[in-house]
């Protein structure tokens, strides 16, 4: 069958709707708030040698829509008729890549011959594991975290292995629940077996399989077009999660992007060293690893909204991922936050593309989207392990709208559960959710607000997870004029006398008649304020996003006491106000703004290239001594580039068992 532009979207289009009918069903069927209502799942069509040409168009997390499974799919010896296999570990192909994300695949025979697989993952929302929910980011070896499992055949012929299943039932806290989800993934794998075969029926074996690879070919020949139209260059952009509860010291993340042509490489050196904790990715320095490349993925859909989604838009680019780094950890390292540093590398790469289409590219969505988790028990003893949803912040102000509210594409479009269905299914009383004011980053096109939750607990031995939080640190940043975000906050018994800032902590023990409050950080914005039409200023007043204050202050608009638009004082109030040329592309705010005075990227380069000769075992061991020992100023000279040389000598001199080491 010949392949044109018009069939080929034919066929993409069917096996769309058979992940589709593959994501339905598994919402449908499952136990979990997080699988059916936040939606933190995947499912996918792979060619017979792994590669995704075919994902769900509205359902579920769009991360793995350019996903590679050969490497696990490579761990199983032979497959027959019937099998489906799994595996959670990390560090066994890369696929999975934290312990609560269960993947499974089911080959899909037709005459004797796989013709392709049907995969998925889900969240579970507890795999066993340290604390409850499994994840935390003050944990430190990926033992920590849960049961693991190596690829494996589940089901063999059809024939379920009950003795995996027995191991893995008696190592979780909800294992009803897990259990029920597990049992949905297997319906939506059979689901997509059978479509599968119906568009075999249709269009002929043959023919799709011919048409899988079209499908790879056509979105790289899209991806191409996006990429001739960026200006050539190189552009370096970094940015920050908070590391842990216990530490001062930001994680850094760093991006050097290299646009030639219609090729680009996305070269992560320069990021930090892998932490000793959780928030290490372990892409295993695969080139066109997903959560290294869903940035690129979001910006060449911005970009093209009519692209094709799979691993064949991913072949315009590859990445440089340094061995031992957060980019691309070792075992035993811990990465269960690795998806906060995913949102990071998002971060970056819209930072970088920023630089190259600033009339193009939005400001930065907030990074952080904090999954609150519970464990507690009911009225009748029984426990409860349950994810009650995200609590994030909104996309970034663009450069013709303003950026969502409460949710965006670096939440990886998570979606929000219900309060019904919470309080249904936990013993909590929900205080308020929604929108939390004066979050989003003022500008011409405001950044997307950040959401608020507060609940009460009501039994004791309470113990509430707030996992991948961020920003309560350093800014969202804006563009182009337009003005950070606010930042997060975690808090216990907010407004009351036993008051508590959680700060980065994200595992607290409650009391009966504990309050929780959490606040995601807001987006940045995009463009001078100052040129906000009065009106929409008024309507985010009225809306209750904006306060008559903040509205005042950063956008020169004035509210009268009867919640009315005051034009003339506007006007006036505007016409006194600086109005220009920002002088910088990004507003970062005042901590980070200071911070980088001190760690600039030249010192950062410095850092990174010692550290890089050093064991992987050392190196955020010695991080931590070289930051600790700048900012107590240990050493002569006020300088700080002869101060940073004092340090590094001494270390040379107190450890000389360091020696260089081989790079990759």
């Amino acid at each position: 069958m010949a392949f044109d532009k018009r069939n080929i979207q034919i066929l993409a289009n069917y096996c769309c709707a058979a992940a589709d009918a593959m994501a339905y069903t598994l919402m449908r069927t499952a136990h979990s708030a997080f699988v059916k209502e936040t939606e933190d799942f995947s499912c996918t069509i792979l060619t017979e040698d792994g590669l995704a040409f075919a994902s769900p168009r509205s359902f579920g997390a769009p991360w793995y829509s350019g996903i590679d499974y050969a490497p696990v799919l490579d761990m199983i010896d032979s497959y027959e008729p019937g099998d489906i296999c799994i595996t959670n570990d990390s560090y066994s192909g890369n696929v999975a890549t934290h312990s609560p994300d269960l993947h499974i695949w089911k080959p899909v025979f037709h005459d004797g011959r796989i013709v392709c697989f049907v995969v998925g993952h889900i969240h579970n929302t507890d795999v066993g594991g340290a604390v409850p929910a499994s994840l935390s980011r003050a944990l430190t070896e990926i033992v920590q975290e849960g049961v693991r499992i190596p690829p494996l055949k589940i089901v063999r012929a059809g024939v379920l292995n009950q003795d995996v299943i027995d191991i893995l039932l008696l190592n979780v806290r909800a294992p009803a629940q897990n259990w029920g989800d597990f049992n949905a993934q297997i319906a939506s794998v059979n689901i997509g077996e059978r479509k599968i075969h119906e568009i075999i029926d249709r269009f002929g074996v043959d023919a799709f399989r011919e048409g899988a690879r079209a499908i790879l070919d056509y979105a790289h020949q899209q991806a191409c077009s996006v990429i001739r139209e960026i200006p050539d260059g190189e552009y370096f952009f970094a940015d920050y999660a908070d590391e842990d509860g216990d530490s001062d010291h930001p994680c850094r993340v760093a991006l050097t992007l290299r646009i030639q042509g219609d090729e680009l490489v996305l070269d992560y050196t320069g990021s930090d060293p892998q932490l000793a904790s959780s928030l290490n990715v372990p892409t295993g320095g695969r080139e066109r690893h997903p959560l290294a490349m869903v940035g690129l993925t979001y910006v060449l859909y911005t970009l093209h909204p009519g692209l094709l989604l799979n691993a064949g838009t991913l072949r315009v680019a590859r990445a440089i991922l340094p061995r031992g780094s957060v980019v691309n950890c070792e075992a035993p390292a811990a990465v269960g936050m690795r998806s906060l540093t995913c949102m990071l590398t998002q971060i970056v790469t819209f930072g970088a593309f920023s630089q190259a289409l600033p009339e193009k590219i939005p400001a930065s969505a907030p990074g952080g989207n904090a999954i609150m988790n519970i464990k507690t028990h009911d009225r009748h003893n029984l426990p409860i392990m349950a994810s009650i949803g995200p609590v994030g912040g909104g996309g970034g102000g663009t450069p013709f709208n303003d950026g969502p509210d409460g949710m965006g594409g670096s939440s990886a479009f998570l979606k929000n559960t219900p309060i019904e269905i919470n309080e249904a299914e936990v013993p909590i009383h929900f205080l308020r959710y929604g929108i939390e004011p004066d979050t989003g980053g003022a500008g011409k096109y405001r950044g997307g607000m950040a959401t608020v939750m507060a609940f009460r607990v009501s039994a004791p031995g309470t113990v509430v997870t707030a996992r991948n939080r961020n920003r309560s640190r350093f800014h969202s940043w804006g563009v182009l004029g337009g003005r950070h975000g606010a930042l997060s906050r975690f808090q216990k018994n907010p407004d009351t006398s036993r008051h508590v800032e959680l700060g980065n902590t994200d595992v607290v023990a409650c009391e009966p008649g504990d309050v929780i409050r959490v606040i995601g950080p807001g987006a940045g914005g995009y463009g001078n304020p100052l040129e906000r039409d009065s009106q929409r200023v008024l309507r985010d007043v009225q809306c209750g996003f904006v306060s008559p204050a903040q509205a005042r202050l950063q956008y020169g608009v004035v509210i009268n006491a009867q919640g009315e638009l005051d034009q003339a004082a506007t006007d006036a109030l505007r016409a006194s106000m600086v109005v220009g040329v920002p002088d910088e592309h990004f507003d970062f705010g005042a901590a980070r703004t200071a911070y980088e005075q001190v760690w600039t990227r030249a010192r950062y380069a410095r850092l990174t290239d010692f550290l890089a000769g050093v064991p992987i075992l050392w190196r955020h061991y010695l991080k931590h001594r070289i930051f600790d020992a700048v900012a107590a100023g240990e050493h002569a000279g006020g300088d700080m580039d002869m101060q940073m040389d004092a340090v590094l000598a001494d270390i040379r001199q107190r450890f000389p068992a360091l020696t260089p080491v081989a790079q990759d």
